[in-house]
């Protein structure tokens, strides 16, 4: 590229361009890797915007009140937008819905709206990738047998028109879901909490209960956030956590941050820059971190983090219905309560003041006689409108509490049944000789834990079919009543409605349900001391399903018992927790083979403006090349690119060699932004002054006439001119077209993509005014090199 670009200058042709209702912030731009979505943050940082590119604007908005984004980053597969905000938790949102799918725990100790003395020293999310691994499993499958790896076992099946087909048996029953075969779960009712509104409606629950799929079993997605106070927090498998760990490069306590993340399907390695909190912004560090869980995970990890996933999420589907058969439960009891407290006043003025609301009805349908605080509370209180609305709250209550117990509740306790089997069979398989997190007897328990709340559903469910029969006995009785009070005689209507009434089942709701329902032993609340008194007696060893059989059938003959246990909301916590230490051994186990290699210093001597980090192809020695392009603040017209081998974990320590190479752009020519598309091109967005337009240049940083020299820290090689013609064998020279309104101020590149249609590599660049941008593609004949998928 000289000064005075040439009229031929190839054009970059635009796919489409958007108009941003709320201007971006600056920073936060995020493509989608395989549909054409790009996610902003707008309104100050407290919107997260996806837009699809051209006319068709705004997909969705997602605002959680009180806090700001911080950071985005797409998955892989382009499923989930995980964003990082000031509350310290990265939430995954869906492309079904603006609500978050998952929430993510990546910071403590702060309060919930971001802000505060807390918030503020627990640092906030400053980093986020979201990158695919094969794991080593996949990878040694694929890549041919090597020394100490088993045969695959295969079977041969007679197939009358495809011929034999081989079949690997025993992996196809690792992936064999059994869960398939259930009945899908059914939406809960929209409600408040944001677990309540994900769950309420199918494509939601689509979205976060997506069946396993054994092709899938191949690969591992990692999300690496970085943090403020040094934290590098990893999960797996959208939201299964490993946990969170810190490494100073220099040694000693001083705080990194996360600044920078590359790495490649085929190798556990992930490499990481990061940079120091305190100095004059001269230097960065490239460390490798290796994530040997890949590698070797005794059980096949794709499978055991997808199932603890689903357990997770169940959970939270349980939870959620709970909290549903809670609400609708009190709604059957509040208005009968206020209707009958105020006639139980009255009672206690009469002669006999002991008497209860209980007593004066019972007394009424057996002798016909009824009192008159009670003649006065059908009459003037109660009325035609009363019992109406009694009738509907306790109807549609219990009608409902009955649908949720049958519809919701059962049917989630039966999949985790079924998710907890396959944990067991796979804690039995690898039994205690190889570290997998967790044992056969805390999956024994869950189970029975499970089977506890399932006995107490059941339960549940029995009640409320004979409440909602003995209460329309009830309700027709009631009715009658109040006509019989509001006229002056005894009409024939009325005579043929009391002879036909179902007499011992009004007396059965009046005895055992008006007053307190037998569902309150399931649902009403207890004394704080009941609790400490009731878990001593939940001993290790003893059978959780007896006991609560014990205990239920000694309330049911009055006789005293553990008011706690057969409580739903205490075995749903009981059931939580006891899932909670299986993750968090699950979570440690991996977390043990997180290992960071030593890191390499990058430094030209000059602060550093702008960066970006690409690993190489691995090589045979089993190192890889590693390259990071760094424009400094005084020199906004020479890129350095720092080409480092670094060992991969499977080396047996190769020593690291650092070499470095400067391009020198052409006088007037300001770089804007610098990305790395490829094994083969590094895409440099400059602007000129004399004749103001954008270009991009494609510099292939490996070819032969990159002259990498020997690196020594704090210094610059020579500086290789670069022109932007391609006789000079360094790239190529591109002007992306219809730029006339836009001085883009960042670019964000993505490589092609199949997942969901082909779309080919584009880049977008955002406008000065943070309020367009535009997206590219690059020609077909633009060479994309062999890199990472």
């Amino acid at each position: 590229m000289t000064t005075h670009p040439p009229r031929s200058l190839a054009k970059l042709p635009l796919l489409g361009t958007t108009a941003l209702s709320s201007p971006a912030a600056a920073g936060h731009l995020a493509c989608n890797p395989a549909i054409d979505l790009t996610a902003t943050v707008g309104d100050a940082g407290a919107a997260l915007l996806v837009w699809r590119a051209g006319d068709q604007g705004l997909v969705s908005k997602c605002v959680e009140r009180g806090r700001t984004v911080d950071a985005l980053a797409w998955k892989a597969d382009g499923q989930f937008l995980a964003a990082g905000w000031s509350d310290g938790v990265v939430r995954l949102v869906g492309l079904e819905s603006s609500k978050a799918v998952h929430h993510i725990r990546v910071l403590r100790g702060r309060e919930d709206g971001g802000g505060g003395g807390d918030a503020a020293a627990a640092g906030k999310i400053g980093f986020i990738a979201w990158v695919r691994n094969a794991t080593g499993e996949s990878r040694r499958r694929k890549g041919g047998l090597g020394k100490g790896d088993k045969q695959e076992r295969r079977i041969l099946l007679d197939g009358e028109r495809t011929g034999d087909v081989a079949v690997d048996l025993p992996r196809e029953l690792v992936f064999l879901e059994a869960e398939t075969s259930l009945p899908k779960l059914s939406p809960l009712p929209a409600g408040g909490r944001n677990d309540m509104f994900l769950f309420s409606s199918t494509a939601s629950l689509e979205s976060v209960f997506r069946p396993f799929k054994a092709e899938e079993a191949d690969d591992v997605h990692v999300m690496v956030v970085g943090t403020t106070d040094g934290g590098i927090h990893l999960s797996i498998n959208d939201s299964f956590v490993i946990g969170t760990a810190k490494h100073s490069p220099r040694g000693g306590d001083e705080i990194f941050h996360l600044c920078g993340h590359s790495s490649r399907p085929e190798t556990s390695t992930h490499i990481l820059l990061l940079r120091p909190e305190t100095g004059d912004g001269t230097a960065l560090y490239l460390v490798p971190m290796n994530l040997a869980f890949l590698d070797s995970s005794p059980a096949n990890l794709s499978l055991l983090a997808s199932k603890t996933t689903t357990l997770q999420n169940l959970l939270r589907y349980l939870k959620s219905t709970q909290s549903h058969m809670v609400s609708d439960w009190q709604s059957t009891r509040e208005l009968p309560r206020r209707f009958m407290a105020g006639v139980q006043d009255d009672l206690k003025k009469m002669p006999n003041g002991d008497m209860t609301v209980v007593q004066a009805l019972y007394h009424t349908v057996v002798t016909g006689h009824v009192y008159e605080p009670v003649k006065e509370w059908l009459m003037d209180t109660l009325g035609e409108r009363g019992h109406k609305r009694w009738e509907k709250a306790v109807v549609s209550g219990l009608t409902s509490l009955r649908g949720l117990v049958h519809g919701n509740f059962i049917p989630a306790l039966e999949r985790c049944g079924a998710i907890l089997s396959r944990l067991l069979g796979i804690a039995r398989f690898h039994g205690t000789g190889k570290d997998i997190g967790f044992d056969e007897a805390q999956i024994v328990k869950l189970l029975e834990i499970v089977s506890c709340l399932m006995m107490v559903a059941h339960r549940i469910l029995t009640i409320v079919m004979d409440e909602l029969e003995y209460f329309n006995a009830f309700s027709i009785w009631l009715r009658l009543e109040i006509d019989k009070q509001g006229s002056s005689s005894i009409t024939e209507e009325l005579s043929e409605k009391e002879a036909t009434m179902d007499n011992p089942r009004v007396l059965s709701y009046i005895q055992h349900y008006l007053a307190s329902s037998p569902l309150s032993v399931y649902f009403e609340e207890v004394a704080k001391e009941d609790y400490a008194k009731d878990q001593e007696m939940i001993a290790p060893g003893v059978s959780l399903v007896d006991l609560l059989d014990k205990q239920l059938r000694e309330q049911a003959g009055g006789r005293p018992y553990m008011k706690v246990f057969p409580r739903i909301d205490f075995l749903l916590n009981y059931l939580v927790t006891s899932a909670n230490a299986v993750f968090d051994g699950i979570a440690n186990a991996e977390k043990q083979g997180v290992k960071f290699g030593q890191g390499t210093e990058i430094s030209i001597g000059k602060k550093i403006w702008k960066h970006d980090l690409w690993m190489g192809r691995p090589h045979k020695d089993l190192s890889a090349p590693t390259f990071t392009a760094i424009v400094s603040e005084d020199d906004k017209s020479k890129i350095c690119i720092i080409r480092t081998d670094v060992p991969l974990a499977e080396s047996a320590n190769p020593p690291t060699s650092t070499r470095a190479c400067v391009l020198g752009l052409p006088d007037g020519v300001t770089i804007v932004d610098l990305k790395f598309l490829d094994d083969k091109s590094l895409l440099v967005l400059c602007s000129q002054k004399e004749e103001p337009r954008s270009v991009l240049l494609r510099i292939t940083y490996q070819s032969p006439q990159m002259l990498y020299q020997g690196y020594t820290k704090g210094q610059a090689p020579p500086v290789l001119v670069f022109d932007g013609t391609e006789s000079a064998g360094l790239g190529s020279c591109v002007a992306p077209s219809n730029m006339s309104g836009l001085t883009p101020i960042q670019m964000v590149v993505q490589r092609p993509s199949n997942l969901r249609g082909e779309i080919p590599a584009r880049i977008c660049l955002l406008g000065r005014d943070k309020a367009m941008y535009k997206t590219y593609t690059f020609p077909n004949d633009f060479d994309d090199g062999n890199g990472q998928p």
